[in-house]
């Protein structure tokens, strides 16, 4: 997996969070652990076991504590999308990005696109840039929507 562009999408800053919810750790993982690591940042990663998991359980963070958080390979699978991208909205800091990343064709684009304007997230885009994967960027603006 050649995530050299796809690191062009980040530019940490000293003290960042990030947090990737997946279902395994593996060169994402790696990569946004080095780019914390070069910042002095935190990555927090949020595991859900595919095989004893239905997705239907939220994950746990604290509101405004992350500057970026990564769904890889659990957006689509998940029961609940509305409330994981309410959770994310709840827990990124102002103008900070939700991306999702999901294997090319399990994810529907443009209802994906929809639900996260419908759920207050601006500017979503998709992004061609990791050879195998969708990915779709979208980024929380200040006082906009739920007035976090």
């Amino acid at each position: 997996m050649n995530l050299e562009q796809f690191s062009q999408l980040f530019t940490p800053l000293p003290g960042n969070h990030y947090l990737e919810v997946c279902t395994k750790e593996d060169e994402v993982t790696k990569l946004l652990s080095s780019l914390m690591n070069k910042v002095e940042g935190e990555l927090s990663v949020i595991l859900y076991d595919e095989d004893n998991l239905k997705f239907s359980e939220p994950f746990r963070a604290r509101p405004r504590e992350h500057d970026t958080v990564i769904f890889k390979d659990v957006f689509s699978k998940h029961e609940n999308k509305k409330m994981i991208l309410k959770l994310s909205y709840l827990t990124l800091a102002n103008a900070a990005n939700v991306i999702i990343i999901e294997k090319k064709g399990n994810l529907n684009l443009e209802e994906t696109k929809s639900l996260l304007q419908e759920m207050e997230f601006r500017s979503a885009n998709e992004i061609d840039i990791i050879e195998g994967y969708d990915l779709i960027v979208a980024k929380k603006m200040h006082m906009w929507g739920n007035g976090l």
